[in-house]
């Protein structure tokens, strides 16, 4: 039996496909090694779980992960799963890979997260071979949740909006400008907090203004991330991610405009997962 694990910080999707090829699911909370330790990991495997499990034990655990890019992040995921499986071998990967495996499965392409946060890569069909980093929430996530957000958020405080979308926001959160700095510079995960505003975008997406706003956040994506591959323009491009998912219209405007052809869209990964396992 194969059980399978798409991790983000906040939720995990697990898929077991059993002896007979028949596909049970389960979902526990997040599993991050970057906010938490490995008693904390192993915990919530034994106590959230395992006893959806009951008699459906893995040989083989596969774990895509959020927070799973280094040695010793890896590391964490393999042992808490050691402690719960010991019987079981168990590979630890990126959320990246994940995403690629899901949405290529044995075909080469490029692949691309676009949910709070940004990511991209070029596959070739089993591991990625190039990625160019996202530089985070700060410094990139071109094109994502969080980004769209700020953008948003900066014309908002610098008055660039039109009138009505201004006092519309105002009315559904009830932000002055301090709250909203207080909650990018002095409180934990202002990615998240800016990322919160998109259903509100997405809601007004009507608006010729929040429209070119989402159009010109995913020209930046391209221009910085998509177009620097060599052969972005041959390869097919695909998108995994609640922003890539829900603005799939604009995305797919913007991306005919600078010559990239979409392939696949998916809002979540564990699906596409199961099935690169169950073919392999």
């Amino acid at each position: 039996m194969i059980l399978i694990a798409d991790s983000g910080s906040t939720k995990t999707d697990w898929r077991l496909i059993d002896d007979q090829k028949k596909i049970h699911q389960y979902s526990t909370q997040g599993l991050n090694p970057y906010f938490q330790t490995e008693v904390e990991i192993s915990e919530i495997l034994r106590s959230e779980l395992l006893p959806q499990l009951t008699f459906h034990l893995p040989s083989q655990i596969f774990f895509y992960g959020a927070g799973c890019g280094a040695d010793s992040k890896k590391e964490i995921i393999y042992n808490s799963l050691i402690q719960n499986f010991p019987l079981s071998t168990s590979e630890i990967n990126t959320d990246l890979l994940g995403a690629a495996r899901a949405l290529c499965g044995t075909t080469p392409g490029i692949a691309a997260i676009l949910g709070t946060g940004s990511n991209t890569c070029y596959y070739d069909g089993s591991i990625i071979v190039e990625n160019r980093s996202s530089l985070g929430f700060i410094l990139g996530d071109d094109g994502s949740g969080a980004h769209i957000s700020k953008t948003f958020i900066q014309s908002y405080l610098n008055g660039e909006m039109p009138v009505d979308l201004s006092s519309r926001f105002f009315e559904r959160f009830k932000l002055s400008t301090n709250d909203i700095l207080d909650a990018v510079y002095k409180k934990p995960m202002p990615n998240r907090f800016l990322a919160s505003f998109s259903k509100f975008i997405y809601q007004n997406l009507k608006e010729q203004f929040v429209i070119d706003l989402v159009a010109n956040c995913f020209e930046q994506f391209f221009d910085k991330h998509i177009c620097k591959y060599k052969k972005h323009k041959e390869l097919k491009l695909s998108c995994v991610g609640s922003v890539a998912f829900y603005y799939s219209n604009i995305l797919r405007a913007v991306a005919e405009n600078k010559g990239v052809n979409i392939d696949t869209i998916i809002e979540t990964p564990i699906a596409g997962l199961t099935l690169y396992h169950l073919s392999l």
